[in-house]
């Protein structure tokens, strides 16, 4: 009897332990919720006073440069979500084309934090069509303030030829649109090539400066090119500003500049293009950039000198899809 009520004891008290245990897990997680949400709420309210800040600063900066009217695309450079001055020279050629249709598409968007089309968006309300090929980066993107507040729609894509017009045409935004913003960091001279169910106003595409002002290159099509893959530098991607013109000649565009960084070429619609802007010859529009992201083969910067990155280039497969010349000077990746 003694003993059964001891044993009765002993596991009423090990039951009361591992209820109490269990309190204070669960009270632990409580709080440690909490303090999750607290940080989460900060770092939301902290990412919204940055946009505020940017926001505030960039409609300055438009002010100023919309009363001093400088006709120069390069002199109207101003950053607000772009990664260099595209904000600027985008606000300054719907200057000199207020009757854009306000829609746009841009696709290489990663999360859209940082991105050619987000300052047009919020600021000018415009509606707009963006691609990544990241689900993590397009639900970000969704499950953000600024898909709400604002007419955008957000998809999961890998950008090839052969999917590009389905994918805008699914989307709604086939016919006119104001701005089509292109970075894919590889495929983008074949992808511009393959669109034909879109008529943009203004055209916006990175080019390569490594392959110079006159060249007429781009890599070879690969409906799978990764630019992370393809050369452990980060640097082999892309066609040559020259090539671009052709293309946009070709598609009844004109070039009329680049970004001062030397990274995103401007063409406008021929039929649409007033005279105060002037079009340019590539050599005219050309900007050498000065950036150094190539990567070793660690994957980390290694901060190379256009010298060097050129010569990381030069073994490396390009073509020239206008007479099909493909140009090897070796085999060394």
């Amino acid at each position: 009897m003694i003993r059964s009520a001891a044993k009765k004891i002993s596991q009423k008290l090990k039951l009361e332990k591992i209820v109490q245990t269990h309190r204070i897990v669960e009270i632990n997680q409580n709080h440690l919720n909490h303090l999750i949400e607290r940080v989460a709420a900060t770092e939301r309210n902290s990412n919204k006073a940055q946009d505020s800040i940017r926001l505030a600063l960039g409609r300055n900066e438009l002010r100023l440069l919309t009363l001093m009217d400088v006709n120069d695309i390069n002199f109207n450079e101003f950053q607000v979500f772009s990664q260099w001055g595209e904000d600027g020279i985008i606000q300054f050629l719907l200057r000199k084309m207020p009757s854009t249709p306000k829609r746009f598409i841009e696709f290489g968007v990663e999360d859209y934090v940082e991105s050619n089309t987000r300052f047009l968006l919020i600021n000018n309300n415009w509606s707009g069509l963006v691609f990544d090929g990241s689900k993590e980066n397009i639900n970000k993107i969704t499950n953000s303030d600024l898909y709400w507040r604002h007419d955008l729609t957000a998809k999961k894509a890998f950008i090839t030829r052969e999917n590009i017009n389905d994918l805008i045409k699914e989307s709604g935004f086939s016919g006119e649109i104001g701005i089509l913003s292109i970075d894919i960091d590889g495929n983008d001279y074949w992808v511009w090539d393959a669109i034909n169910n879109v008529d943009a106003a203004i055209v916006v595409i990175e080019y390569n400066h490594r392959f110079g002002p006159t060249e007429l290159k781009t890599v070879p099509y690969d409906p799978k090119f990764e630019r992370s893959t393809a050369h452990y530098s980060m640097l082999y991607a892309g066609a040559s500003v020259a090539l671009l013109a052709k293309l946009a000649d070709k598609k009844g565009y004109d070039l009329v500049g680049t970004g001062s960084n030397g990274n995103n070429a401007f063409f406008v619609k021929k039929s649409l293009r007033p005279n105060e802007l002037k079009k340019k010859t590539p050599q005219e529009a050309y900007h050498q950039g000065k950036f150094r992201e190539a990567r070793n083969k660690k994957g980390l910067l290694s901060y190379i000198s256009l010298d060097e990155e050129l010569k990381l280039l030069e073994h490396l497969p390009t073509i020239n899809p206008l007479n099909s010349s493909l140009r090897k000077k070796g085999n060394k990746l």
